[in-house]
């Protein structure tokens, strides 16, 4: 009976902290450095890389410019427990973009071909991963694309669907 009651206790104690670890927020800050083999970019040169889907198809979002949330890198990410900012440089222009993290609309503005562009996105934290849903009106036609991000040490994985295709962006730490 000892044992059996010793057996149950240390299951729920393991039952517990496996939820909480499960639960634990992913922190997605630092710089990041896009690595353009890992994401089935071409390689320096304009060769793609071995194993690359063939040109013209959308897999790694090779050339195809903007390259979504982190662009092309290097970006700065700073996470708050209410928010993701990301600090990046386009051309000339500093681009900031800030998401809420509680599920509500996150504003922000961007350029676009025509112009400045108001970008409307709902961001959360859903287990390990953050999921980004944009929709932006792009010369009257509603676009959505959805970005789901994943940490594992100092790579970050963003995939994205919608828009343009199916893209995948492969980062890496830098500070």
């Amino acid at each position: 009976m000892k044992r059996a009651r010793i057996g149950i206790i240390a299951a729920a104690v393991f039952a517990v902290a496996a939820v909480a670890f499960a639960q634990a927020k992913p922190d997605f800050s630092g710089t990041w450095t896009l690595d353009p083999e890992a994401s089935g970019m071409a390689a320096p040169g304009g060769a793609p890389p071995a194993g690359a889907p063939p040109a013209g198809t959308t897999g790694g979002g090779g050339g195809r410019g903007g390259g979504g949330s982190l662009g092309n890198g290097p970006a700065t990410v700073k996470q708050t427990a209410d928010a993701l900012t990301i600090e990046r440089t386009m051309g000339e222009n500093k681009v900031v973009t800030t998401y809420k993290l509680d599920g509500t609309e996150s504003k922000n503005t961007m350029m676009g071909r025509g112009g400045p562009m108001e970008t409307v996105s709902v961001a959360k934290l859903d287990g390990g991963k953050l999921i980004v849903t944009t929709k932006r009106d792009m010369g009257g036609q509603m676009v959505e694309t959805t970005e789901t991000w994943s940490i594992a040490g100092p790579v970050l994985t963003i995939e994205s669907t919608g828009g343009r295709g199916p893209a995948k962006r492969v980062y890496k730490k830098t500070t």
